[in-house]
């Protein structure tokens, strides 16, 4: 049996809502749905979360929703013609007074506050830094440049701001809706678009708690690392949330091309060490939305993520809109598979030293990873209810897989994040040694352990406390 540690997240959209491609998908690989908030409504969602819960039902494995938010429109208005060709050295205005459709001369925003968020000499990036255009004077409402580089601009592109600072905040009254949304179809993340600070991500939280409590339910919070001001707050925004993700298209828009591979692989370290999960996403299969097979710098692109030590990698278009979803998931698989095999686990003895626990639970987890990869154990079992333990180990990269048993269905799902972690549903019994022996007898029918096979189990007494984790033991299958 192959294991696959690294997890793929695909964006569910017109090519892939087809209920027998969807369940053939899930079947590939996918291990995460994404909804993206940013086209459809509110009964698009629900309709696809419902789809998603389906084929996931008869393919036999649980996935993940992760409803990403749109985030607020830093964008330029309508053409009368649905476009214009920009010229070199040619006059533009940005004009957020203007109501009529635009013009090669100029065109209305539906991003109000642009006047007041630039100033004379500033750089604005138009569709993902294709359009560049450096102000030149603001007067009133309206935003006069200069064009440095032309090309076909056409209806509501997005705006950057090189090096950052435009104003909008991180959730719109859009996205407010959009959370009721969400936790009505029990998301099981949600990312938010474009936020600057800790306090962005405490308020999404806050208003997915309020909007949730109806159900009892409470998601994984996703921060979308995509403005430049987040990379020097990474760290306090790492502590509010429950991962990031690598947000790749806006943030290389601000912060420019070059800078973005070492950021990835900061970012990426540093969620590790946080004990957060991490997503890198935007353009890894680009190609496959029109061809059949990647491209050798893609093949590269993910592989390298998943070197980096990445949670997950994502697919957008590829999968919402290409031509080729299915074909695109199995080529990314393969490609997670094959980078992993030549993965040099880490040395556990030096990534422990000098590492100090303070909680028990997790002091066990470590205990169960260090004992488990000294030994050469078949696998790693975690008896959870939160899932910490499970998170905690798969934070460190040993070649051992992790298997997490949890009584809670919401748990399973948002375990399908975490790398190396293979989450299943378990009802387990209140007796510690009947759970012990009613997990061994899982593990043997799914084919994980067989007669002889050492694996490392973790559990709670008394079971079923949340945080509980207080026993290791060593067991030999008979």
């Amino acid at each position: 049996m192959t294991y696959r540690a690294t997890k793929i997240v695909a964006t569910l959209g017109p090519a892939s809502s087809d209920p027998a491609l969807l369940e053939a998908m899930i079947r590939a690989g996918v291990n995460v749905v994404r909804l993206n908030f940013s086209h459809g409504t509110a009964d698009d969602h629900t309709q696809r979360a419902g789809l998603v819960r389906e084929a996931a039902e008869r393919a036999g494995r649980e996935v993940a929703i992760m409803a990403d938010l749109q985030g607020p429109k830093i964008r330029v208005g309508k053409f009368a013609d649905g476009k214009v060709m920009l010229l070199p050295g040619a006059p533009f205005v940005l004009d957020a007074a203007r109501k009529e459709p635009g013009d090669v001369n100029g065109v209305g925003l539906d991003y109000k506050e642009l006047p007041r968020d630039v100033r004379p000499g500033d750089v604005l990036l138009l569709n993902d830094g294709l359009i560049v255009l450096t102000v030149e004077a603001v007067r009133g409402d309206a935003v006069h440049t200069t064009v440095r580089v032309g090309g076909e601009l056409s209806n509501n592109k997005g705006i950057n701001k090189q090096g950052g600072g435009l104003t909008a905040p991180a959730l719109t009254a859009k996205d407010m809706e959009d959370i009721k949304t969400a936790m009505r179809l029990r998301a099981d993340y949600v990312a938010v678009s474009f936020p600057k600070n800790a306090t962005d991500m405490e308020m999404a939280r806050q208003l997915c708690a309020v909007a949730g409590a109806e159900w009892g339910h409470r998601p994984g919070m996703i921060a979308k690392i995509e403005r430049a001001e987040a990379i020097p707050r990474l760290a306090e925004i790492l502590a509010a949330s429950d991962g990031i993700m690598v947000a790749r298209g806006d943030l290389a828009v601000e912060v420019g091309n070059a800078a973005v591979p070492a950021l990835q692989k900061k970012m990426i370290r540093m969620a590790r060490e946080a004990d957060k999960v991490v997503i890198t996403a935007t353009q890894m299969m680009e190609s496959m939305i029109a061809n059949p097979v990647p491209t050798r710098a893609e093949v590269s692109d993910v592989a390298n993520a998943v070197l980096d030590g990445t949670d997950a990698v994502m697919l957008s278009a590829e999968t919402a809109a290409g031509r080729y979803p299915l074909e695109t998931v199995r080529e990314m698989a393969a490609i997670c598979e094959a980078a992993e095999e030549h993965d040099p686990a880490l040395e556990l003895d030096a990534d422990f030293k000098g590492a100090t626990f303070h909680r028990i639970d997790q002091s066990i987890a470590m205990g169960a990873l260090f004992t488990a990869f000294h030994l050469g154990a078949k696998a790693i079992v975690a008896l959870t209810d939160s899932g910490s333990t499970a998170l905690w180990m798969s934070r460190h990269r040993v070649r051992i897989p992790i298997y997490a048993l949890t009584p809670k269905v919401g748990t399973q799902r948002k375990m399908a994040l975490y790398r190396n972690v293979r989450p299943m549903l378990m009802d387990t019994a209140t007796e510690r040694d009947a759970a012990l022996e009613q997990a061994e007898g899982h593990l043997k029918r799914q084919a994980v352990v067989s007669t002889g096979d050492v694996y490392a189990i973790t559990a709670g007494e008394p079971m079923g406390a949340p945080g509980g984790t207080n026993m290791l033991k060593i067991c030999r299958v008979d």
